[in-house]
């Protein structure tokens, strides 16, 4: 059994990501990237949970989190999350669930077997606060940052949460952690500029996250 570098702590924030094996898509269509999202909200949760159609029969009841979320950004073969875990265990045991149930979902309606992500997800401490800061720009803006020079059409990101709130649906704010980012300048305007202007070093310089890319 692998043993993980990276041990969790609860109150810690990691950068969570991976991608599909042999780099292949994990959202084809809308469709897939709604359900991954879907799992997302329905699986973040200290109890048992079972389908999501049986979640979808739970809306209203108050659960307790495994993780909060502080970043996110979902690509056509490839996510990135940056999460606080807030229960003992609870970033392995979201991401089980997370991507068992979404790899179930998608070989069965794909006709398909085996696995659908490569390898165990990778993470890493996010232990500074300038790396917290950077890393919320890169995992905001990922889907404008391409080794190739092109960007992802099929794409969520928490960007909009961000910068643009009163855009997102109320189900659509899942990033109840961004405070921790946001507190740090004096407006919402101030991080976007910030964030604009690293998206242009981090263009600069994206043969460094070549193995976060794509």
């Amino acid at each position: 059994m692998t043993t993980r570098k990276v041990k969790f702590a609860n109150k810690e924030i990691y950068h969570i990501y991976n991608r599909g094996v042999d780099k292949r898509k994990i959202f084809s269509n809308q469709k897939d990237l709604d359900r991954f999202f879907q799992s997302i909200l329905a699986f973040n949760c200290v109890e048992p949970v079972g389908s999501l159609h049986e979640q979808s029969f739970q809306k209203d009841k108050i659960k307790k989190p495994l993780v909060q979320f502080v970043v996110y950004n979902l690509l056509p073969n490839h996510f990135h999350f940056i999460l606080e875990q807030v229960t003992e265990g609870g970033i392995s045991e979201f991401m089980k669930r997370l991507l068992g149930g979404y790899t179930w979902y998608f070989n069965k309606k794909n006709k398909r077997s085996g696995s659908l992500f490569q390898g165990t997800f990778k993470s890493k401490h996010v232990d500074s606060n300038e790396y917290l800061l950077h890393t919320s720009v890169y995992v905001n803006l990922n889907d404008k940052i391409s080794l190739s020079g092109l960007t992802a059409k099929l794409t969520k990101s928490s960007w909009n949460e961000y910068v643009n709130p009163n855009l997102c649906k109320l189900d659509e704010k899942i990033c109840l952690g961004k405070d921790v980012v946001l507190e740090q300048f004096d407006s919402v305007e101030d991080y976007k500029k910030f964030a604009l202007s690293s998206l242009e070093d981090i263009r600069a310089n994206k043969e460094k996250y070549k193995e976060l890319e794509e």
